[in-house]
């Protein structure tokens, strides 16, 4: 098993050491054609994000439940586990790649749920369907490279959305409380189902309410820890800043890491947490009740920015509590969720016990969201008589997930998403010039409404 492990991780390196550049390249170009949407709407963004509502315009979902099924599938595990996962290899230096990334990926982020909209179908069953095996089929009509997306796309999630979320969960729980795995996996498994029948509008109820309470639940535990070890917050920025592009030393059991390391984990982990580039997003954009395309990307594009705020209360933690390089309970180096909670126990009594339930609270989330994802791109391929065997297994993989080894979940869910990002980024950069249209003729229509109201 080392061994294999050993092959895929360095096939992982092997294909994201140039995504990096396409992806990096990618959200640069796209900021560029939308003249740093980003950086001049973002507090607009974020204003139509809690209360705008297009009540009776097409679609299935409001605005805030569409925000919330992508932010679902955004925050999870990899919010917890996976920043502890990404210092553990690449040292705290990570954190800055990985903010870099975010700020990048919202205008690739706003430009998806444009396209999703603007090239969305009504299925068979009356309900929205877009993402990028639309655009990419209906803008440039490559069907081959549609397919190659919808294909990526729908194994991917049995990983990403699924196995990484299970398999988390499970050890998180056995490390707190010594629960048999196998009957966690059943729990999950079951509560899966359920909801995933209720098709989309059973899954963005459940969100808008789970994805609001489990954020301010996690963030006002990491806000504690932060008060308390208040004095430690301006080194861990200068450790952040300096490692970046120094790579960190080796400290007790961490090994050290060089910058491209570095570089690679924020890189990842900043796309797995924020999802700009994958291409999975869109999915629950173009199901939104939105009058312009425009209107839902910026409200898309703020899930970059929530996400990475979630992330950094992680990763600020953990650097103030000094937990990188310590051995567990089991003799071995800190890594994943576990890290996380033995940074909340070193300050708060029991505080572990605030991940283990943010851990089950966001992985359950990102489950039921990107189930939704899969269950698209399976629609896609073969028809709407594809969902509930799609169902099905998504909700049996959930239950068999808990068995694998975290390390190889991990690296399984980087190659995965490599594979599905990169037809999506090739379809991004090639409609970059229909979404700056559509993005210059929505923010025309907003300034006029803007100057009418004054």
């Amino acid at each position: 098993m080392e061994n294999f492990t050993s092959l895929l991780l360095k096939i992982d390196r092997w294909i994201w050491q140039p995504l990096f550049v396409v992806l990096i390249g990618a959200g640069l170009y796209l900021t560029y054609k939308l003249r740093g949407i980003q950086f001049r709407r973002l507090g607009y963004a974020l204003k139509l994000a809690f209360t705008r509502h297009d009540d009776d315009a097409p679609g299935d979902i409001s605005h805030f439940q569409a925000l919330m099924t992508a932010l679902a599938a955004t925050i999870g595990i990899g919010n917890i586990a996976g920043i502890a996962t990404a210092v553990a290899m690449g040292g705290l230096g990570s954190l800055f790649w990985l903010w870099l990334t975010a700020l990048i990926g919202m205008a690739t982020k706003f430009t998806e749920a444009t396209l999703a909209i603007q090239y969305r179908i009504k299925d068979d069953r009356g309900e929205m369907a877009g993402g990028p095996m639309y655009y990419i089929q209906r803008g440039l009509g490559w069907k081959g490279l549609a397919f190659c997306f919808a294909l990526f796309g729908g194994i991917t999630t049995l990983f990403t959305g699924n196995i990484v979320q299970s398999q988390s969960i499970a050890s998180a729980t056995a490390m707190a409380f010594g629960f048999n795995p196998w009957i966690v996996g059943a729990i999950l498994a079951l509560m899966t189902g359920l909801v995933l029948l209720g098709g989309i509008k059973s899954i963005g109820g459940v969100t808008s309410f789970l994805v609001p309470v489990m954020a301010i639940f996690y963030i006002v535990g990491c806000l504690v820890i932060l008060v308390i070890r208040f004095d430690q917050i301006p080194q861990a920025f200068a450790t952040i800043f300096q490692t970046a592009f120094t790579g960190q030393a080796a400290v007790g059991g961490f090994v050290g890491s060089s910058i491209m390391i570095a570089i690679q984990m924020g890189v990842a982990r900043g796309v797995f947490t924020n999802e700009s580039g994958l291409g999975t997003s869109p999915i629950a954009a173009a199901a939104a009740k939105t009058d312009y395309p425009g209107r839902q990307a910026l409200i898309s594009m703020t899930g970059a920015f929530l996400s990475t705020i979630v992330c950094t209360f992680t990763g600020l933690v953990i650097a103030v509590t000094h937990v990188l390089g310590q051995i567990g309970p089991d003799g071995t180096v800190l890594n994943g969720a576990p890290m996380t909670i033995a940074a909340f126990d070193s300050v708060i009594p029991y505080g572990g016990l605030i991940v283990v339930v943010g851990s089950i609270l966001f992985g359950y989330s990102t489950i039921i969201g990107w189930a939704y994802y899969g269950e698209k791109c399976f629609e896609y391929l073969f028809g709407t008589r594809a969902i509930l065997p799609y169902r099905l297994i998504f909700t049996l993989v959930v239950f068999l997930g808990v068995a694998i080894p975290l390390e190889l979940v991990w690296i399984l869910a980087d190659i995965a998403n490599a594979f599905m990002a990169l037809p999506n980024l090739i379809g991004l950069v090639a409609l970059a010039g229909v979404a700056a249209k559509l993005t210059q003729t929505f923010l025309a229509k907003v300034d006029q409404e803007s100057n009418l109201m004054k």
